[in-house]
């Protein structure tokens, strides 16, 4: 029997012996809570050059969570089932899909969450397959299904405004698979069965399995400032240690303006790269030495905000990608936490140079129609000069009709060296994203 089934029937186990020390079904069903979402999505990647053909994928798909009352003064289970459905859509030619949404395959269906969960005003410990929210291990939400986790989370609240929190990983489930691996994005494709795209995917199919992740971490809000720091150790890969904080200068009047700093440190043997002879970015070098840091100001006005950001990685001659930040779980996702990215591009992702954004964001119908545009610069030592522009539309009617949104994004890629997307350098890229969701 599959692990994910495994998980699901001794959560429900548990939930069921809490209800018969002393709730009737009747009740305990009544303060259960069952929400989901529906999502439609339609991509296409239009590359500009005859080289490479353009590439497009739908997905109609869905999540439904469960989570029961509490029982047992305090315990509480959590079930979403996940799934996502290309209609037939998908091309006959595999060149021609955009194989980051759902993969290569008709449809996905997963048991993303299972847990049982314990919480009272002090302390919470969830434990089983979860959605994860911490900067480098987070839910990489950007595709019709979220990433999920299988293994221990633990919070605990000392005092007003400050979090402690502890993560243990054993495996994760892509966005475009049904199961859960002792894999990460830097593994192959369709490493132990796994689809991984979308990563790097840069190490060679006899590469040992990793046993995830430990991590350990604190968060602080208070007195208008946000900060917090994190410890990561990646098995195999790196350790990891993360600083961030903003804070909103104490001004009256529409106009709030705030700083913004943040810190990364990489380091370790990377003995997944080592042993297997794998290099990043094509430079020589094995161990992890990486230093990343950059600076964000702007400031928020009524219905919008405006801000910059300047960010870079250092060139650390000798060291695995020249430098270059190894995250397991979000690199090729753009899902790190650096304040320069794009909407498919990060610093991360580009290896060691620095890079500027800028975002505008507006409301001309305060909490109905929001529109964005940004544009990043990346400056890098192996992966060329490219830029990103961004556009965004979204739309969330009321009425009837609140919890739908509606959603088109537009980027536009210039410049970089090939390998950084086809057509790199040459021709521009044009990646559009339609999306449709509805809560309920």
């Amino acid at each position: 029997m599959k692990r994910k089934n495994i998980a699901a029937i001794a959560v429900a186990s548990c939930a069921l012996a809490g209800v018969a020390q002393g709730e009737t079904l009747s009740q305990f069903f009544a303060q259960s809570t069952i929400d989901g979402q529906i999502r439609s999505y339609y991509f296409s990647r239009l590359y500009g050059t005859p080289d490479t053909p353009n590439a497009y994928a739908y997905s109609l798909a869905g999540r439904l969570n469960v989570l029961t009352a509490p029982f047992l003064t305090g315990f509480q289970v959590g079930v979403s089932f996940y799934t996502a459905n290309a209609m037939g859509t998908l091309a006959s030619n595999p060149d021609r899909v955009d194989k980051t949404l759902m993969g290569d395959q008709p449809s996905v269906n997963a048991l993303g969450q299972a847990y049982i969960e314990y919480s009272d005003p002090w302390f919470q410990v969830k434990v089983g397959n979860q959605l994860v929210d911490t900067p480098w291990l987070n839910r990489v939400g950007g595709r019709v299904i979220p990433v999920t986790y299988q293994g221990v989370t633990a919070q605990v609240y000392p005092m007003h405004g400050l979090t402690l929190e502890g993560v243990r990983i054993f495996r994760w489930k892509d966005r475009t698979t049904d199961n859960f691996y002792r894999d990460n994005l830097y593994y192959p494709g369709h490493y132990a069965g796994d689809s991984l795209y979308g990563g790097p995917n840069v190490l060679p199919n006899d590469t040992p399995a990793s046993n995830g992740a430990f991590a350990f971490g604190a968060r602080y809000t208070g007195y208008g400032a946000k900060t917090q720091a994190w410890f990561y150790q990646f098995d195999q890969f790196t350790s990891l240690f993360y600083w961030a904080g903003s804070y909103r200068l104490p001004i009256n009047g529409p106009v709030q303006p705030f700083l913004a700093a943040q810190f990364t440190r990489g380091w370790g043997a990377g003995e997944a790269f080592a042993s297997t002879d794998t290099t990043l970015f094509n430079q020589p070098g094995q161990g992890v030495n990486a230093t990343s840091w950059g600076l964000k100001a702007g400031f928020h006005f009524p219905h919008g905000s405006l801000w910059y950001a300047y960010a870079a990685t250092e060139l650390h001659p000798g060291a695995l990608g020249g430098g270059a930040i190894v995250s397991p779980y979000t690199v090729g996702y753009t899902a790190d936490p650096l304040y320069v990215d794009a909407m498919i591009q990060g610093l991360v992702g580009v290896g060691p140079g620095h890079g500027w954004r800028v975002r505008a964001a507006y409301w001309p119908i305060p909490k109905q129609l929001q529109l964005t545009a940004g544009f990043s610069q990346f400056n890098t030592y192996f992966s060329g000069d490219s830029n990103w522009t961004h556009f965004n539309v979204s739309y969330f009617p009321e009425g009837f009709l609140k919890g739908l949104c509606l959603r088109d994004q537009v980027e536009v890629g210039n410049g970089g060296v090939t390998g950084l997307y086809p057509g790199a350098g040459q021709h521009s890229f044009v990646y559009n994203r339609v999306m449709f969701t509805y809560k309920f």
